[in-house]
């Protein structure tokens, strides 16, 4: 069975920590996708964390 794992994903512009994924670990790269930020209040990339 694959394992899974928890990250998190940062605003690119205020650096907030905003949401939480999981995902299998033996994937490849940082996951960005553009998501709804409301400390800035628009949508922004959001970048993988640790």
């Amino acid at each position: 069975m694959a394992e899974r794992v928890i990250i998190t994903l940062a605003c690119s512009e205020c650096k907030n920590r905003n949401y939480y994924f999981d995902r299998g670990k033996k994937q490849e790269g940082k996951l960005e996708l553009k998501k709804f930020c409301k400390n800035c209040g628009k949508r922004t990339t959001h970048k993988e964390t640790k």
